[in-house]
């Protein structure tokens, strides 16, 4: 068994993990769970108490929450080159985690029809939903990349998480946003777990009952 086990479901933001897994380089075993099922079975949850995925055991440590994995992976493997150095991570923290807070509340209040009162929008940490994405659209213009002059594992979070928006259209298609999109999943490793999963909804399509 390898070091590092990858619980996930192929239709699940498991698939961001996956990507990170692959750009990484290194083996790693998949534990794949069902929604309402396995993933609420007591050996899961004892991974992971909220019965939700993705998360990963590396050598007995459990690191849970997409944008948690993707740094933890990025430390642990170095020789990926996922991570800038240490003096040069302001970016890389920045947007990652503004990724994952603010943008992702945002986008997931706005796909469930919620929008605060203006004279309430005080008490929302991303304040509307107009101005996270304005922010996060002017993060990337005029750069190749979100925090520096190479591909890090933030332009894999963002440009994941970019991604997803403008498939499900929770995202207007502006050029900054499809442009840097589209470039960051020009990858072989993007490529890779994105047949994987393909392979897996295939698999699971095909044992459903007729």
């Amino acid at each position: 068994m390898a070091d590092l086990v990858f619980y996930t479901n192929p239709q699940s933001r498991g698939a961001t993990v996956r990507w990170m897994l692959e750009e990484i380089g290194e083996p790693y075993d998949t534990e794949i769970l069902g929604y309402g099922t396995s993933m609420k079975a007591a050996p899961y949850l004892a991974v992971n108490p909220m019965g939700k995925v993705p998360a990963i055991v590396h050598k007995g440590k459990v690191v849970t929450e997409v944008a948690a994995i993707c740094l933890y992976l990025a430390d642990a493997f170095p020789a990926a080159g996922l991570a800038p150095a240490p003096a040069d991570r302001a970016d890389y923290y920045r947007w990652m985690l503004f990724t994952s807070g603010p943008v992702e509340a945002a986008f997931t209040n706005r796909s469930m029809g919620w929008e605060a009162p203006a004279e309430r929008e005080v008490m929302l940490g991303y304040g509307t939903y107009d101005r996270t994405i304005a922010t996060l659209e002017k993060a990337l213009a005029g750069k190749s990349y979100i925090a520096g002059d190479r591909f890090t594992a933030a332009d894999l979070f963002v440009g994941a998480t970019i991604n997803v928006m403008l498939m499900f259209k929770l995202l207007d298609p502006t050029p900054a946003f499809t442009d840097y999109a589209a470039r960051m999943t020009d990858r072989e490793a993007y490529r890779r777990a994105r047949d994987i999963d393909a392979r897996l909804i295939a698999e699971q399509a095909a044992a459903q009952p007729a």
